[in-house]
Parts: structure tokens; sequence; C-alpha cells
């Protein structure tokens, strides 16, 4: 495993702030991109076939990568993220901080949202106070929590406190828990709150940001179409439209790109790449990925509350037939729960061997030398339906018979967020690049349920790692509270760390210039259909 150097990387990209900004500061009057010939690469309607809909469309309303990623396309952040996982200006020119407690952020100018509101210093502050607001309830308020006041300074400076030092401010604000609402929409939804609405109905309805498309039309359970956002700040959008179409099945899917009704599988099963390699107006898009997919265990409910019980459960499957008999290989096993290329992942981290025997010794010490009945609950995906099967099949030469239950993504998520569920498989993509993201969330205490603690694990002393690790300043000692960390996950065994996988879908070849992040969202401004 590679290890970042997190405080050098910080401080690289602060000081390249100033020469970025001169790059970003200005919008781009161009009303299209152009090809190498010449020619201009504007047009076309997309359509996107997707395996879940979106959960919510209010960024404080959601914590997952199907509603995050038609989100990113409507709503900007004062921070972006490249390929590589490193910062860039977007809403925020520049950034720094002015003393230990204080980071100061210099505004685009000239930006309005969909409605015609102004983007200014107090619209940043309005949305950073209601995602931190208890009676929104954000689950992803965690990552910027330690945020005390928004000042702002003039109309394009504003000065953010926080309750201690944290290098890492800028790239929470990266993540969707920035995403800038237009004020007037926030005041709407509040006043509906008074009137016994729901948090977020109002923006759920009709979401309003400042991004290069416009939401248009959300049939729910069947596609969310977006269009161009032909006032764009920062130059047009190619795509006249983009639908995001929920088709569930694998091949459903695939058979749309030979239609033509879509032009992008998202994702492609990694079993189908062969099929897609055949067609001639067919390509593989592959990414790597900052992921993780596990099978975790309901530590508040019997037997998953006897660590014996998760451990063997962990050294009983063997996870080779898994990246090779479902992933295919396009994965590589997960031994803790941080990807490779997350800031902070361990280095030479031992996880538990697959160990048939060791693991049969573990259950009879435990009190189940004859295995125990046990269900385990997945989304309807093709991948992780084969995955539940071949746990099950493995687990009942333990003698532990599994019951494998089957929901809609929403309903999932709605039921294990309060606990339901026994086991359940899983994913979770650590949005921020950064060892915090991908383990507190998951593993602390205050964010049991749809915050990202499924597992209901209650531990202090993995508490006092984890918020430790947050504040650490001092780049060594940060890597070596993680490792402890991580160690201790090993060891607890909350979930089954199954693989890191790469990122696969199937794309029609008319769709040109098209990109994927490590954390799964596609990047669909410089997109445009050949013709």
């Amino acid at each position: 495993m590679r290890r970042k150097n997190y405080l050098w990387s910080m401080l690289i990209i602060a000081l390249s702030m100033l020469v970025l900004a001169a790059c970003a500061s200005e919008p781009d009057e161009s009303e299209g991109n152009t090809s190498a010939d010449g020619g201009e690469q504007s047009g076309g309607d997309l359509v996107i076939a997707t395996v879940s809909d979106a959960v919510s469309l209010d960024p404080a309303g959601a914590n997952d990568v199907p509603s995050f990623d038609v989100q990113y396309n409507i709503f900007e952040k004062l921070v972006n993220y490249d390929q590589d996982m490193n910062l860039l200006p977007s809403l925020a020119t520049e950034w720094e901080t002015i003393d230990d407690t204080t980071w100061e952020f210099k505004l685009q100018e000239g930006v309005t949202f969909h409605d015609g509101e102004t983007f200014n210093a107090e619209a940043v502050k309005v949305n950073l106070e209601r995602s931190l607001d208890p009676e929104v309830g954000a689950p992803a308020s965690y990552l910027i929590e330690m945020i005390k006041e928004i000042n702002p300074v003039d109309d394009y400076t504003v000065h953010i406190k926080t309750e201690y030092p944290i290098l890492g401010l800028p790239a929470h604000l990266a993540h969707s828990i920035g995403a800038m609402i237009s004020p007037k929409q926030i005041e709407e939804d509040y006043a509906a709150m008074e009137d016994g609405e729901n948090p977020g109905s109002v923006i759920n309805a009709n979401p309003i940001g400042t991004g290069y498309f416009k939401f248009d039309e959300w049939q729910t359970g069947q596609y969310i179409r977006l269009v161009k956002n032909e006032d764009y700040w920062d130059g047009e959008a190619n795509l006249d439209t983009v639908t995001f179409k929920v088709v569930p099945e694998d091949l459903t899917r695939i058979a749309e790109l030979h239609t033509g009704e879509s032009h992008i599988s998202n994702p492609l099963s990694s079993s189908d790449i062969d099929q897609i390699e055949q067609e001639e107006n067919l390509e593989v898009y592959q990414q790597s990925s900052v992921s993780l997919d596990f099978l975790g265990f309901n530590m508040n409910k019997e037997p998953f509350s006897d660590k014996r019980v998760r451990q063997a459960i962990s050294m009983a499957i063997d996870k080779a037939q898994i990246i090779d008999g479902v992933a295919n290989g396009y994965a590589q096993e997960a031994v803790g729960p941080l990807a490779p290329d997350v800031v902070g992942s361990a280095e030479g981290l031992t996880g538990l061997d697959y160990d048939v025997d060791a693991a049969k010794e573990l259950l009879e010490e435990a009190g189940y030398p004859d295995g125990f009945s046990t269900t385990l609950w997945t989304n309807e995906t093709r991948e992780r339906t084969d995955i539940a099967t071949n746990i099950q099949a493995q687990l009942k030469e333990m003698g532990i018979e599994v019951s494998i239950e089957m929901f809609e993504w929403g309903s999932y998520q709605e039921k294990i967020n309060n606990g339901e569920h026994e086991m359940f498989l899983m994913g979770w993509s650590t949005g921020t690049g950064d060892a915090d993201a991908g383990l507190r969330p998951l593993f602390h205490s205050d964010n049991h349920g749809s915050a990202g603690n499924r597992f209901f694990i209650e531990d202090d002393e993995l508490d006092e790692l984890l918020v430790a690790g947050l504040q650490e300043l001092d780049e060594e000692e940060r890597f070596n509270i993680y490792e402890d960390a991580q160690e201790l996950l090993v060891e607890e065994a909350p979930m089954l760390y199954i693989m890191h996988k790469d990122y696969l879908m199937a794309v029609n070849n008319s769709v040109k210039n098209l990109e994927m992040l490590p954390t799964k969202y596609l990047l669909l401004k410089d997109v445009y259909m050949e013709q």
C-alpha cells in the first residue's frame, strides 16, 4: 500500500491556489467546446441507465452514491476534486488559514442560482448553517460538525471558524454536504417545515443549485431528467439533457444499449465485459476507486454481538472466490476498511486470514458448534445477489444456514438505517479520499444509522482514535492513530472487508469525453454525443 504525504499535499494545494484562481476566477463566455478539427461539440440527449433511483435530491437528505451522482450536476461546492482526488477551486477561487481555527474562502463573483438568486458569502452562511441544523438532520453533517461560525467578511469573502484546528476542512467541503442551494429555496423549505412538512420537501421536489445542469423532472422509480443551464457561469455544458433512467436488471441495461434507448450502463457487471467488448459500437469504461464492498453485521443482534462469531464468519469466507468468480478479477482483496489510495490507509495491515478450521473453533467457543440460522439482506443488483449466494454457500459448510432477502434501494437503506437487519451487503465510497471519511461515519458511535454506522458498533477506544485522527495536525502521528484504528477494526470485525473493486460501465462509442471520479460520480459537463 502507498502512504501519501497528507500535510505536504495540503501545503502544495494551498500554495497553488493563487495560480489556480487566476485560471478559474473568470467565467468562460464560450457557447460550447470545440473538437480538434474545429467542429462544435454541443447538443445531444444522454441517457444513463442506472441500477438504483436517487433517495433524495436534497444534499442534506441523502448519504448514498445514486443520489450524489445526480446532485453533482445540479449543485456545486466551494471546492471540488479532479480524477486524482486533488482539490480544485469551484465556487471558491482560493482558501487559506488565517489563524489556527479560521479558514478564509474567496468566492467566485457573477455566479447565480438557477432561480436567479445571487451566490455570495451570505449564501454560503445560509447553506452551511442549514447543513448543521439538527432539525434538518443531514446524515453527512458529521463532516462539518466542527464548524462553529460562518462569518461573511464582504460579499465574496467568508470566514469559517472551527472548534479545533483541522487541515482537512476544504476536503470535507468538497463532499456533497457542502453543496450550495438557492437561499430563497432554503427559506421556502424552512417555511414548509413550520407547516409540518419534512425537511427537504421543497428542495427535493425541485432542487435549485448553480450547476451546469438544471433539474427538469423526476418520475420516482423511473427516471430523473436534467437540462442544460444556459446561464452557467463557467461556460455551458455540451449536452442538452441528461436522463438518469432506473433499470435495475443488468441484462436489460445492456439490451437498452443495443436498441439505443440508453447510452451508458452504470454499472456494468464484470461478467458481461466479454459481451460488451465484442460489440463494435460499445466499449468498457474502467475506473479505479476509493470504495469498499463489505458484509456487515448488526452488532445489536445475537449472535453478532459476539466478536468470536463475527471473526469466525470473516475467517470462513474465501474472498478470492468472490473476487475471481463474481468480480472477475476487477478488484483487489480488502484487508481492512480503507482502499490503498485513501490517505491514511495503513501499510502492512494484517487481516483475518481465511481459515475454516479456526473459524469452526471460534464458533464452538461462542456456543454455536452446530452453527445457526440467519438472514442476509441485499439490494436488487445481480453482482450483490451473486455475492450473497456465494457467501450463503460458503457459510453452509460451517453449519450456518443463510436466508437471502432482497430489497429496492430506498427501502433497503431505510431498513438498515433502522437496524432491522442481521447481516447485509453494501459498499462505501470514501468521498473525500481521506481516512476520516472512510472510518468515522462507519464506526463512530455518534453515527449510528443513516450517517453510516449500520453495524451499531460502540467502542470507546475506537471513538477516541477516530476523533484524535480528525484533529491531529502532525502527519506521522495522524497515520499512527489511523493505523491503530484499522488494527482495532480488524480485531473487532464489525464487517467482513471483501474487496476494493474497479468501477465498470458500458458506454456507446458516440459518447465522448466521459470521465468518472474514484468516488463513482460522473463528470458530465464536457460530454458530447458524436453524430
